[in-house]
């Protein structure tokens, strides 16, 4: 309900910014070269996510404990089995891509998959796979589509109304309008994006089991994400609203929720679940997400990640 008001909300906003830039004409015909633009990267983004990642994709026999824990995670959710890929990157992250169900794909970095234990992956990828039973990718191409829209608007605004002499009160007006209009359609934007994160951590919780786990993965990565470099947000800065958590960005202008909000959300969630917090994970781990063999549990009580069974 709260996307759907927010989502009117930014359809108000350009039907207002239309009207007092001067009629319905301009409005059309920035909505549909707005509509035409994001429909091509709705249909492009994965190709072109994946590419900038420079993920490669695994399967069962490259990387089975991984695949065959996204492959269980899909089923639970009643979801097609997405692609999967793994990115070789230090900064531990996460994301979701593709127009819909059936042409999704999930991915990982190696920090990720390093420092997590796998209940722990299971929480993030279950996340992911909440975005895509969601259809969040839809929902927002069709919230870029609109801000695109605005902000092309207000271009014209600035171009063709700044002679405009009707009117001293008309003019004041329309550079208002020109200059509210996009950062507001920023701010609703970006409070749409938080509601989906909020969403998707539920739907992840519902999809694992575990809310628990997603919380303490949570708190893991956001300070890591924070410090450990991310050479594709830095390229992209718009790289960042895909990932689980931000990288280097305020909370005031983020795409997320603050993590310490997302984790008392998902402690909710436990509690309204019944679930109670594991203890910590002291024993051996599975086998590693990307390791094919296994091997028996070593010796001593040191916590193992999800990519270093042994203890490397």
């Amino acid at each position: 309900m709260k996307t759907t008001m927010l989502l009117a909300a930014l359809t108000a906003l350009f039907m207002a910014l239309g009207y007092t830039l001067g009629g319905s004409g301009g409005a059309v015909i920035a909505l549909l070269a707005a509509a035409g633009m994001n429909l091509f990267t709705f249909w492009n983004a994965d190709k072109i996510v994946l590419r900038m990642h420079d993920a490669r994709e695994v399967d069962a026999q490259s990387a089975p404990e991984f695949y065959g824990l996204v492959r269980e995670l899909a089923q639970r959710a009643g979801l097609p089995m997405p692609r999967v890929y793994i990115i070789d990157q230090d900064a531990p992250n996460a994301f979701a891509t593709g127009r819909n169900p059936e042409n999704a794909a999930v991915a990982a970095t190696t920090g990720l998959l390093a420092i997590l234990s796998r209940e722990e992956v299971a929480g993030v990828m279950a996340h992911e796979l909440g975005h895509v039973k969601n259809r969040d990718t839809l929902i927002m191409t069709m919230v870029a589509t609109i801000a695109g829209a605005i902000s092309m608007l207000a271009n014209f605004g600035l171009f063709f109304r700044g002679d405009d002499r009707e009117g001293h009160g008309n003019m004041i007006a329309s550079l208002l309008a020109v200059i509210v209009a996009p950062f507001a359609a920023m701010i609703v934007q970006m409070a749409i994006s938080r509601t989906r994160e909020y969403g998707a951590d539920r739907a992840g919780a519902e999809i694992s089991g575990n809310p628990h786990a997603l919380a303490s993965a949570l708190a893991k990565i956001s300070g890591r994400a924070e410090m450990i470099p991310n050479p594709v947000a830095e390229r992209n800065p718009a790289a960042a609203q895909l990932y689980i958590v931000p990288a280097h960005v305020s909370e005031l202008f983020s795409t997320h929720p603050a993590t310490e909000k997302r984790i008392a959300a998902l402690q909710d969630i436990a509690a309204d679940m019944g679930s109670v917090a594991a203890p910590p994970r002291t024993a051996w781990q599975s086998p590693s997400a990307l390791s094919p063999t296994t091997t028996s549990p070593p010796s001593g009580p040191k916590r193992r990640s999800a990519l270093d069974p042994h203890g490397r």
